[in-house]
């Protein structure tokens, strides 16, 4: 960590040039004989990302930014506080603190927490930046989470691992057992520590797949940002053995939309399918990568057919995903679709052999207007539209 790049002088710089072109100040050279160039841009590209993820740390003066990939591997704000609503007791140990801001965040709910982090330049930035944030109550350690766990030896309420998802050559990689630390590997060990165990993994995993590799899960959390699904959550409880719960929750600027249902009860949920009624449903991201395409109806919606996962109900009802009206239902020619003389719309599709761009090019359709397009199979397996609004 260079503390010269906290220098008053260099700090103006780095904020007055946030949204400069890099090669333009590159190119124009800066004038700091204590601080190498490189390392105030990367404080500038690093604090630009953080405008909207972190605006915590962005907002704050004072605060030194690791490079950007640490930046980039980070939890946002929105997520960290979602999970610190997760926690509770005195003690926590996050093992991958990266970046910190999980650990703060937890800090908000726990007494106590022990940010562990293998990078020795990266724990005293996190140190450092916990004292410009007034943040007490954590402790940064540099060192191997799992080899700080073994050290210290006392039991914690909760145990928080984010593990590395790049390899040795720093590609991306999202398989439990490509990541580092390995948690299949340490998972009793973790569970020997603490009651309680968070694993932050990519929304990529196959949730029965890795159901099959971790034990004692209890609870799993699907977390979509805007209906972008950002990270999963798996809760670890010693010695459970009863049915997973899976929490679908998509945050959102106003109100978060979240769906529970239990994993096992969802093969055999019941379903009525139904032609097109008065509304139509398309589940959020989140509920979607759960899995909850029968549980889902238990909300009173019926479904178009068993692989569209699209939804419609007479009466409107509250939805986690979006609600449209229908106005009209057509069949997928041109001929029936050029009497409706709509040049614009938003256009998805769900079980349907075409792709948006296909259909746009095929039926002249410009992107954009008030008008929802939806591309499906029915009951009776013929190609239709659903004209809607929203």
């Amino acid at each position: 960590m260079d503390s010269s790049i906290l220098n008053i002088e260099v700090q103006d710089y780095i904020n007055n040039n946030l949204n400069e072109d890099i090669s333009r100040l590159l190119l124009k050279g800066i004038s700091f004989p204590d601080v190498e160039s490189k390392a105030i841009i990367e404080q500038i590209e690093a604090k630009k990302r953080c405008e909207k993820k972190l605006p915590t740390w962005y907002n704050t003066d004072g605060i030194y930014f690791p490079n950007k990939l640490n930046i980039e591997q980070t939890s946002s704000e929105k997520a960290a506080a979602y999970k610190s609503n997760l926690v509770f007791g005195k003690l926590l140990i996050d093992l991958t603190g990266g970046f910190g801001v999980d650990s703060y965040y937890f800090s908000k709910k726990i007494n106590n927490v022990t940010h562990c982090e293998i990078n020795q330049n990266l724990s005293e930035i996190v140190k450092h930046n916990y004292d410009v944030l007034n943040t007490k109550n954590v402790t940064c350690l540099h060192e191997s989470g799992i080899d700080a766990l073994k050290r210290i030896g006392k039991p914690y309420d909760w145990i928080y691992i984010d593990p590395s998802r790049r390899d040795n050559i720093k590609n991306k990689v999202f398989l439990l057992s490509d990541c580092t630390p390995n948690v299949k590997t340490f998972q009793s060990l973790l569970l020997e520590y603490a009651k309680y165990v968070m694993i932050k993994t990519s929304p990529l995993l196959d949730i029965t797949a890795t159901l099959n590799q971790l034990e004692h899960v209890k609870t799993i959390h699907i977390v979509a940002i805007n209906n972008e699904v950002k990270e999963l959550l798996w809760v670890l409880e010693k010695d459970h053995q009863s049915s997973v719960e899976i929490k679908a929750v998509n945050l959102q600027k106003n109100n978060p939309q979240t769906f529970d249902f239990k994993y096992s009860k969802e093969s055999n949920a019941d379903v009525v399918y139904n032609s097109p009624l008065a509304y139509l449903y398309e589940p959020n991201a989140a509920v979607l990568k759960a899995g909850a395409f029968n549980s889902i109806c238990s909300l009173g919606v019926r479904k178009l057919h068993k692989h569209s996962h699209l939804y419609t109900s007479n009466e409107l009802i509250d939805f986690p995903g979006r609600r449209f009206k229908i106005e009209k239902v057509i069949p997928f020619n041109k001929k029936a679709f050029s009497k409706e003389k709509i040049a614009k719309a938003n256009i998805t599709t769900r079980n349907f052999p075409l792709s948006v761009g296909d259909i746009r090019k095929k039926l002249k359709i410009k992107d954009g207007g008030n008008v929802y397009l939806f591309f499906t199979t029915n009951l009776d397996e013929e190609k239709v539209i659903l004209v809607c609004i929203k």
